[in-house]
Formats: C-alpha cells, structure tokens, sequence
C-alpha cells in the first residue's frame, strides 16, 4: 500500500510543479552527477569543468572579434561561452548539452565566461 501511495504522491508532485523549475532541478542533477562543478560556486580564475544546456548562441557576436558565443547553463547559473576567431563550431548549436573544461573568467560586464574553452558534446 505504501509504495502506491508514493506514486500518487511522485505523479501529484510531477503534475503540479512548475516545468522549469523541473528542468532545472534535473539539470542540476546531472551535472553534480557526472562529477562536475555547479556555475554557482565557480570563482574567476578556477580551473573548471561544467555540465549544462546551451541556451543560445551568436556567431560574430558584438565585441565578440568574430567569434562565437554560447550561454551555458546548468540548472544554478550560467557562464558565457566565448570562442575567439571562429565563425562556426560543428556542433554548438541552442539546446544541446556540453561539457566544458578550462579557466572562468570574466567579460567586460562582469558575467562569468570560458574563452575558448575545450568541449564535448553530450548525448
């Protein structure tokens, strides 16, 4: 009886809560998952690596020297993506999840970035 009743709780709760929140909450959990670091608690100047969802992505974005810009986020923050000189990188496309590896930095608004940091796709 009692494994019943959990159900119509988890499935109440599933219908109830907000999608995003949801989302979030999963992505969260994949990343502490797969042994990465929440964007949260990042410093500049880390050497970190992070599992998240593109949420978009400009090529030649402004002040960006013609190169691609991604935001990544992973369910607690989000980090700005920045691949200097390129026009188009294979792959980084708006809704696809990555993992990222290098040094966070900051841009001139004071936004946590990546500059050229090194990826692979997750499927």
């Amino acid at each position: 009886m009692a494994t019943a009743e959990s159900f119509v709780r988890r499935l109440t709760r599933r219908l109830t809560e907000d999608p995003e929140q949801r989302d979030v909450e999963e992505l969260t959990d994949e990343a502490v998952g797969t042994g990465a670091q929440r964007a949260i608690d990042c410093q500049r100047g880390q050497e970190v690596t992070m599992v998240g969802t593109l949420r978009s992505v400009e090529t030649n974005a402004k002040g960006c020297a013609g190169g691609v810009r991604a935001e990544l986020f992973d369910g607690t923050d989000t980090v700005t993506l920045v691949w200097l000189g390129q026009r188009r990188i294979a792959g980084i496309e708006s809704g696809r999840a990555l993992r990222v590896r290098g040094r966070l930095g900051t841009l001139e608004n004071g936004t946590k970035a990546i500059y050229n940091p090194h990826y692979e796709i997750q499927t």
